[in-house]
C-alpha cells in the first residue's frame, strides 16, 4: 500500500508528537517569522534524518527515501520547466497581452471576482489542468486584477477556485480519473456524484464573489491608458489567439499536458519569430529569462514582465524538498502508523467519511503532493468502506473533495509553490479567498446520506 517501505514501527503517540513538533516549527518559520518555506523544509528534514539516525535506521535507507520521495513529482518538475515557457512564448506571441486586452473591453470592476471565478472555472473544465489553468487564464486575470487596482489575494482565490473547480469537473483531468481509478469507479459517474458536492460549493463561491466585487467598474480612460499601452508592444494580432486554440485542441483529444504545452509554446515561438519579428537568439534568452516589456506605460511592463524556465527555480526546488521531506515520513514509519492505525478502529459511517477527509487533507499538508493524497488516502479507505457497506463513489467523491482542492492552500506544496510563484500571490494571502476550495471537505462531509449505503 505505501510507496516507500518503512524502516520503523513507531507507536501512534511517537509518531503525531514527531507531526506535531516539525509541522509547528515549519508553521513557526513561514507565519510567524515570514521566511521563505525552503528553509523550515530543509530545517524538517534534518530534523527527521537525526530522528531515524536516532531510531537506528541506516542513513543509506533514509537517504533512499528522500530520493524515492522526490521521485514521485519528477513529471510535474518537468511540466514546470515547459509552463515557464509556456509563459515566456504566450507572452511574445501575443496571447497573454491579447487576453489581457480583451479582458479589458468585456469587464470593468463591477462582479470583477464572480466573473474571473467563473471563466477560470469554464476554462478549467476544457483543459483539465488547474496548474496550466493558472499559468495561462489566470496570470491574465492577475494583470487585470493589478491594472484594475482590486484585491490581489480575492482575485488570486477566484483564479484558484475556478482553476481547481475544472480540475474536478474535468474528464481530461488527471485529478478526477485517477479518483475515479484508484477505488474502481466509472469515470462519468464519479463526474456525477461530485456534482452533488461541487455544484453547491460553486454555486456558493460565486455568490460570495459577487458580494465582494468591486460596484464601481474601470473608468473608460484607464482602460484605454493599459489599451494603448498593450497595442504599443505591437503583439496585438489575430494569430496570437492560435496557441491556446492549438492547447485547447490538443486537451480535447486526450493528448498528455508535456506535449500540448511543448506544441503550443513551439507555436507560439514560430509565431514571435514571423510575426514580431524576434530573432531566435532573443527568443532562446526569453525561454530562459523570460519575456521584459518596455512599453512607455509602467504598470503595463509589469503586467507582462512574467515568464521562463528561470521563474521556476523557486518553485521546483522547493517542490523537490517537500517530496523528499514525504519520503522521510514514510521511512521513519511517521505516516504508515497512522494509516494503519486508522485502518483498524474506523467502524461507523459518518466518523468514515470525516476520516477519509481529514487524511486527504493531512497528506496534503505534510507532504504537499496531490497525487499521494489521493492515492494512499483511496488505498487505505478502500477496505474500510467495503466492510462498512458503503459505496466507492462515496468515497472516490471525499478523495476529490478533500485532496484535490486541498494541495492549493498549502504553502509548501506542489500547487501552492507554484501557483504563488505564477501568480505573485502568496499562498497564506489568498488562502481565505479560495472559497470553492475551502467549501468542498465541508460540503463533502454534510453533504453524507443513507442513500450511500450498498
Amino acid at each position: 500500500m505505501f510507496p516507500i517501505k518503512p524502516k520503523y514501527q513507531p507507536s501512534l503517540l511517537e509518531s503525531f508528537i514527531i507531526f506535531l513538533v516539525i509541522i509547528g516549527l515549519m508553521s513557526y518559520f513561514i507565519i510567524g517569522l515570514g521566511t521563505v518555506p525552503h528553509i523550515p523544509m530543509l530545517i524538517g528534514i534534518l530534523l527527521l534524518i537525526s530522528y531515524g539516525l536516532f531510531k537506528h535506521i541506516s542513513y543509506n535507507d533514509l537517504q533512499t527515501g528522500m530520493v524515492e520521495g522526490a521521485k514521485t513529482g519528477m513529471s510535474a518538475i518537468f511540466l514546470f520547466f515547459l509552463i515557464g515557457i509556456l509563459i515566456s512564448s504566450w507572452m511574445i506571441s501575443g496571447t497573454i497581452p491579447i487576453l489581457i486586452n480583451s479582458g479589458f473591453t468585456l469587464i470593468g470592476g463591477t462582479w470583477f471576482y464572480a466573473v474571473v471565478f467563473a471563466v477560470t472555472a469554464i476554462i478549467g473544465v476544457s483543459m483539465g489542468s488547474s496548474l496550466t489553468t493558472t499559468a495561462t487564464i489566470g496570470v491574465a486575470f492577475i494583470g487585470m486584477a493589478s491594472a484594475l487596482d482590486v484585491s490581489l489575494s480575492i482575485s488570486a482565490g477566484a483564479i484558484v477556485s475556478g482553476a481547481f473547480f475544472g480540475d474536478k469537473m474535468s474528464p481530461l483531468s488527471d485529478t478526477t480519473n485517477l479518483a475515479s481509478t484508484i477505488v474502481n469507479v466509472d469515470l462519468f459517474d464519479h463526474i456525477k456524484h461530485i456534482s452533488l458536492t461541487t455544484i453547491p460549493a460553486f454555486i456558493i463561491s460565486f455568490i460570495l464573489f459577487a458580494f465582494l466585487s468591486p460596484d464601481k467598474a474601470m473608468s473608460f480612460q484607464q482602460a484605454n491608458e493599459y489599451k494603448m499601452a498593450l497595442a504599443e508592444t505591437g503583439l496585438l494580432h489575430w494569430s496570437a489567439w492560435i496557441p491556446l486554440i492549438i492547447l485547447i485542441i490538443c486537451t480535447l483529444f486526450r493528448i498528455p499536458a508535456f506535449l500540448s504545452i511543448g506544441l503550443s509554446s513551439i507555436i507560439a515561438t514560430v509565431i514571435a519569430f514571423f510575426i514580431s519579428g524576434l530573432d531566435f537568439k532573443i527568443i532562446w534568452g526569453i525561454w530562459f529569462d523570460g519575456y521584459t516589456a518596455t512599453t512607455s506605460f509602467e504598470p503595463v511592463n509589469e503586467l507582462l514582465t512574467k515568464g521562463g524556465m528561470s521563474s521556476m527555480f523557486f518553485t521546483i526546488s522547493l517542490v523537490i524538498l517537500a517530496l523528499g521531506f514525504g519520503g522521510l515520513l514514510f521511512v521513519t514509519g511517521i505516516i504508515p502508523s497512522f494509516l494503519v492505525k486508522l485502518q483498524a478502529q474506523l467502524i461507523k459511517t459518518r466518523s468514515i467519511i470525516m476520516s477519509t477527509a481529514a487524511t486527504a487533507i493531512g497528506i496534503n499538508v505534510i507532504i504537499g503532493e496531490q497525487y499521494l493524497s489521493i492515492m494512499l488516502t483511496g488505498e487505505t479507505y478502500k477496505p474500510i468502506y467495503e466492510k462498512a457497506g458503503l459505496q466507492n463513489k462515496a468515497l472516490s467523491r471525499t478523495l476529490e473533495d478533500a485532496g484535490t482542492v486541498i494541495n492549493p492552500l498549502v504553502p509548501w506544496s506542489v500547487c501552492g509553490v507554484f501557483i504563488a510563484d505564477v501568480l505573485g500571490v502568496s499562498v497564506l494571502s489568498y488562502l481565505p479567498f479560495a472559497f470553492f476550495c475551502l467549501l468542498s471537505p465541508i460540503i463533502t462531509v454534510l453533504f453524507y446520506k443513507k442513500g450511500e449505503v450498498s
